[in-house]
């Protein structure tokens, strides 16, 4: 696994580590509440139990990102279904801030909480007095605030994973990232290195069959036909009286050695060169 990867998951894992300590302090002080209401036979409000029942789903939900992230984070079905819970665990611990709101007020002289309404410095129900409770109350709306950015946060860093997943997957181990996983991207003076490499290869390649195009063409027009490469021609020059600067000589003992022609094709071929013909022969020598 890239780098990347690693410092994402490792970030991410740390993030929920971050939102689990927030949800647990909720969950923790309204089953305190709750629990002190019970006992006291006090009405219960349903929102205290919507606070309960938010944060206690938040914990359950981030036990398993914590478990699972470092092995199955950035998969595209199980990220974008997290991004859409963390999305709305924000609306929750919007709602839970919305009510604990009044732990925004000053916990001093008269205050309202959540197991009622007294004087700072009176003794509450269950245990320490009323500015106790809401202190508590303005733990719980300070966590729920910074719950909510913390969730915001992770859904980012959920895309991230997703992404970075995907171009491991596409690109994978192979040549160009010799054999590791990654994207593959090469150096920008490395792309442009090859890229000339080919395109001068490619410009002489191109001249290289245009020289020859044009050598070969001009050869025939020098000519006026292609020579032969008939195996049996030596290519050795004859100068035959000076009337002929280069005649094709047959091989000793190949046929028409000291006969004459055999047509265009044969040995001794007979030419015309101007208005004379020439004759190639070359005359047979007994030994």
């Amino acid at each position: 696994m890239a780098i990347g990867g690693l410092i994402l998951k490792f970030g991410q894992t740390g993030l929920r580590f971050l939102e689990f300590g927030c949800a647990a302090i909720v969950l923790g002080i309204y089953s305190y509440f709750l629990s002190v209401l019970a006992d006291k036979n006090m009405h219960i409000p349903t929102w205290e139990k919507a606070v309960e029942g938010m944060a206690g789903a938040a914990c359950l939900y981030l036990i398993f990102c914590i478990l699972l992230t470092l092995f199955i984070g950035g998969i595209p079905v199980f990220a974008v279904l997290a991004i859409i819970l963390d999305l709305c665990f924000v609306g929750c611990f919007a709602g839970i801030a919305y009510y604990t709101r009044h732990g925004a007020n000053s916990c001093s002289g008269i205050v309202n909480t959540p197991l009622g309404t007294g004087l700072k410095s009176e003794n509450a129900p269950g245990a320490g007095d009323w500015g106790y409770v809401c202190s508590l109350n303005t733990a719980c709306f300070a966590v729920s605030i910074g719950a909510i950015l913390l969730f915001l946060l992770t859904a980012v860093v959920q895309f991230m994973l997703m992404r970075h997943h995907q171009k491991e997957k596409k690109f994978g181990p192979g040549p160009s990232n010799n054999y590791t996983s990654g994207s593959g991207k090469r150096s920008f003076w490395k792309r442009n290195k090859q890229n000339k490499g080919t395109r001068d290869a490619e410009m002489a390649t191109a001249a290289g069959a245009g020289g020859l195009a044009a050598a070969e063409h001009h050869h025939h027009d020098h000519h006026g036909i292609r020579p032969s490469h008939e195996t049996g021609m030596t290519g050795s020059t004859v100068n035959n009286n000076g009337q002929v600067p280069y005649a094709s000589e047959p091989k000793y003992g190949q046929p028409g050695y000291g006969e004459t022609g055999y047509g265009q094709t044969g040995y001794g071929m007979n030419e015309t060169r101007g208005a004379a013909p020439v004759n190639h022969a070359v005359t047979g020598t007994n030994y």
